[in-house]
């Protein structure tokens, strides 16, 4: 009855975390329409961490199957310690790492980050595509070790626990990366003239 308790109090907080899990049981015992869930609801994500790490869409739609591979063959080894989320971005970084200490790969880059504006004039959309351009610049500046929690946290939404997760860290090391990242960026994007503070 307590178990109960704490597990639907559990579903309360997040709903799609026990969703997830329960996805990965199904998996693990051979359900293929779970499967496809899981994929639906992640796979662009992964896809985009993938290419974002690599640069290479071929690639990262490569290291995409190999990682539903992955979760298909290894659902059970989800220990819960983190969210699927988390579970799932690790398993496409440690794939990325795996080809780059095969392969080194040039760098890290930075996608368009997505300024939402509905209609913007045609001196708005220049002036949004500038600044994208400039953010990525500067991000590319950053070492890859700062520059991927700042994706992380920015593109994948993840918190830093789930970063630490990801990144096979101690919770400080993220802490103390993202703290620095962002100190950093803002330097940098300052320095080249661009409003930080907006």
């Amino acid at each position: 009855m307590q178990a109960e308790r704490i597990m639907s109090h559990t579903n309360f907080l997040d709903p799609s975390s026990s969703e997830d899990e329960g996805l990965l049981r199904r998996i693990t015992r051979g359900d293929q329409m779970a499967f496809n869930h899981l994929y639906e609801r992640y796979g662009q994500r992964l896809y985009a961490y993938a290419l974002r790490l690599t640069e290479n869409p071929a690639l990262a739609e490569d290291i995409l199957q190999e990682c539903m591979l992955i979760v298909w063959r290894k659902a059970a080894t989800y220990r819960g310690e983190g969210s699927v989320q988390a579970w799932l971005l690790g398993i496409v970084r440690h794939k990325c790492m795996q080809l780059f200490r095969q392969k080194p790969a040039e760098s890290i880059e930075s996608h368009d980050l997505d300024f939402a504006d509905e209609d913007p004039s045609p001196e708005k959309a220049l002036s949004q595509q500038d600044e994208r351009s400039r953010v990525r610049e500067a991000l590319q500046r950053l070492s890859p070790e700062h520059r991927e929690v700042l994706e992380l946290v920015f593109y994948q939404g993840l918190n830093q626990k789930e970063i630490a997760q990801v990144c096979g860290c101690p919770l400080g090391t993220v802490k103390s990366r993202l703290s620095y990242a962002r100190q950093q960026l803002r330097g940098i994007l300052t320095r080249d003239g661009l409003d930080t503070k907006g």
